[in-house]
C-alpha cells in the first residue's frame, strides 16, 4: 500500500473483513478506511475500534438504496477509494444449508445465494466504480471460493454456493474487460482466501486437514498481499491466497 490511499472493506463486522480493516489501519499510508456492516449487534468489535481514519457504515449490499447511500457518503467526503475488497458472502443461514444432493435444492435458497454471492458484488461495483480513480493504480477485489472452480469440482454437492461463486468469477472477469477501457489502471480479482476460522466455515471445519485452517489475521495478510501485487494486465483473474491462479 502506498501513500494517502483510501480503502473500502465491505462485510467488515467480523472474520476476514474485520481483520482486513484492522490491518489496513496499521498501514501509515492509508488515509481513510470505509468499513461496512449489516447488523450492529454483530459488529461490536468493528465499532469499538478507536481510529479517526475508520468510517464504519451500516450497509446491506443486497439493497440498492443502501449501496446508493454508501456511494453518497463516500462522495460527500470527496473520497476516491483506491482499494475495494468485498468480504460479504453467504454459505449457510438458519435453514439454508449447503445441499448434499439435488433433492435438497430449493429455488428460494438458490436465489438468495445468487443474490448475496453474485449479484450484490456486481451492484457494489456499479455503485462504487464511478468513484474510483482512473489516473492511478487501484484494485477491486471480491472473496470467492475454491469450490467455485468448475475445473476443481470433484466432490459435487454444495450446488448453490459453488454455482454462485462460479457466477461471481464470471461477472468479475466480464467487468474486468469493460474496466480495461474505463479504468485502465484498475485490477479486478476474485480471491480464494483459504479455509478461515470464521462463522462461515465453523460448521464445516471437522474435515479440514491439520495446518489448513487459517486465522482471520493470516487470511487478511495474504489477501492484502494479493491485492498489493495485482497489476492491470492481470485483471479478471481468479487467484488463490498464495498468489497462484486457480482454474475456472
Amino acid at each position: 500500500m502506498t501513500d494517502r490511499r483510501t480503502a473500502l472493506v465491505v462485510g467488515a463486522s467480523g472474520g476476514i473483513g474485520l481483520a482486513i480493516a484492522r490491518q489496513l489501519l496499521q498501514e501509515p499510508g492509508i488515509q481513510r478506511v470505509y468499513a461496512t456492516y449489516r447488523q450492529p449487534n454483530n459488529a461490536t468489535a468493528l465499532l469499538a475500534i478507536d481510529d479517526d481514519r475508520l468510517h464504519a457504515l451500516k450497509v446491506d449490499i443486497t439493497s440498492a438504496d443502501d449501496l446508493q447511500s454508501l456511494a453518497a457518503n463516500i462522495r460527500a467526503d470527496q473520497s476516491h477509494p483506491d482499494f475495494v475488497i468485498n468480504c460479504a458472502g453467504l454459505l449457510h443461514e438458519g435453514a439454508l444449508q449447503p445441499e448434499k444432493s439435488l433433492n435438497q435444492c430449493k429455488q428460494d435458497a438458490l436465489t438468495h445465494l445468487f443474490q448475496v454471492n453474485s449479484i450484490a458484488p456486481l451492484m457494489l461495483a456499479r455503485a462504487i466504480l464511478p468513484l474510483m480513480p482512473k489516473n492511478r493504480a487501484g484494485h477491486f477485489a471480491v472473496l470467492s471460493a475454491m469450490v467455485g472452480s468448475i475445473g476443481d469440482n470433484r466432490l459435487g454437492g454444495w450446488y448453490g454456493y459453488r454455482a454462485s461463486k462460479a457466477a461471481l468469477n464470471q461477472l468479475m472477469k466480464t467487468l474486468a474487460v469493460e474496466c480495461h477501457r474505463s479504468h485502465p489502471q484498475l485490477c479486478i480479482t476474485s480471491i480464494h482466501p483459504g479455509t478461515t476460522d470464521s462463522e462461515l466455515s465453523r460448521p464445516f471445519q471437522a474435515n479440514v486437514k491439520p495446518g489448513k485452517l487459517y486465522t482471520p489475521a493470516q487470511s487478511a495478510e495474504r489477501i492484502l498481499r494479493v491485492v498489493s501485487a495485482g497489476k492491470p494486465e492481470e485483471s479478471g483473474r481468479f487467484m488463490n491466497w498464495d498468489g497462484k491462479q486457480i482454474p475456472w
